[in-house]
């Protein structure tokens, strides 16, 4: 049986700030997803989930409360909470430049691994505070904003008595992503007293790893690859999604290709009986000695692949044109 986590970050938008969008606005249209067509956001998401009896992860990230008050995470999490789902600790560093006060002085970063250790304790610590104050149980586990960690991230949350980590993602080392593990790793493993649960994917040409992340994933290559790591016994598979994701990039419309994905990804999960809905309350710690590091992603199909491309072109010029009508 595998695991499947569904996670989902949950973020207000820090550009959508600097372009001086309104702290109401910006949940609206950042976690609520809403456009003049509708509401798309984790509303939808969560709806789409329940459809199918499945749970998600939703990784909720408190640092805007530092600008805005903490009343906006309360105004977040409310809702996922209420519905039974996951939340968990997410963190954006960017959101420092308008902190005031900021909690490591004048030291700013885009990502938590630009701090050093004594300051990611910190920033993490308060985050995970800001969450708890909010209602949220003492989350357990972590991904950094724009998988930007390092190994002195898994060693902050050991301290801090955080469990699991979510913020590798083989799709981003080399840049934003630094923690000290190869691009093969994809099983739960130990480090710096943390388990690390790698963001999942497949290969889609030889030495390339495209994440399973809602938008990047046809629907052949994400049920393809829920179905191979179902086959190869794998202990867990996680999806990434976002708060806006089903919405065009300028985030005006709905991008309906996409929210198409994310229903045949509901379904597949539901319906395959050897996939299995969690959370990380739900898993096991041992699943980390228990992995099987002789498996394999799924290997590259330039036919899967093509049909992606082809798809992703399809959508692009169907959803991200703003002079195409809004459905």
């Amino acid at each position: 049986m595998t695991d499947v986590l569904v996670t989902v970050d949950t973020e207000l938008s820090a550009a959508l700030h600097q372009r001086g969008v309104t702290p109401c606005r910006n949940v609206e249209n950042s976690i609520g997803g809403v456009v003049r067509s509708g509401a798309f956001g984790i509303g939808w998401q969560m709806d789409r989930l329940e459809e199918h009896g499945l749970k998600g992860v939703f990784f909720v990230d408190p640092m805007p409360a530092l600008v805005y008050g903490e009343g906006v995470v309360a105004d977040i999490v409310g809702p996922i909470l209420a519905r039974g789902h996951e939340v968990q600790l997410h963190a954006h560093t960017e959101w420092l430049a308008w902190a005031a006060p900021s909690p490591v002085g004048a030291r700013r970063g885009q990502n938590i691994a630009d701090f050093e250790l004594t300051d990611q304790i910190v920033l993490l610590q308060g985050a995970r505070d800001a969450l708890e104050r909010a209602g949220v149980p003492r989350p357990i586990a972590f991904r950094a904003g724009n998988f930007g960690a390092d190994d002195r991230t898994l060693v902050a949350l050991s301290k801090l008595g955080i469990v699991w980590d979510s913020s590798f993602n083989p799709a981003y080392l080399g840049g934003p992503c630094r923690i000290g593990l190869n691009a093969d790793t994809h099983s739960p493993v130990r480090r710096h007293g943390v388990i690390e649960l790698p963001v999942s994917g497949l290969c889609d040409r030889r030495g390339a790893v495209r994440p399973a992340q809602v938008c990047a994933l046809s629907r052949w290559e994400m049920i393809d690859a829920l179905r191979h790591a179902s086959d190869a016994g794998e202990p867990a598979f996680v999806i990434v999604s976002h708060s806006f994701e089903m919405l065009s990039r300028d985030r005006c419309r709905p991008n309906r290709a996409v929210m198409a994905r994310f229903v045949a990804m509901c379904r597949e999960i539901a319906d395959n009986p050897n996939l299995r809905s969690a959370g990380f309350a739900d898993l096991d710690p041992a699943i980390a000695s228990v992995a099987r590091p002789d498996t394999a992603r799924l290997a590259p199909n330039p036919v899967r692949t093509f049909g992606r491309v082809l798809e992703q072109a399809a959508a692009t010029l169907r959803y991200e044109r703003p002079w195409l009508p809004v459905r």
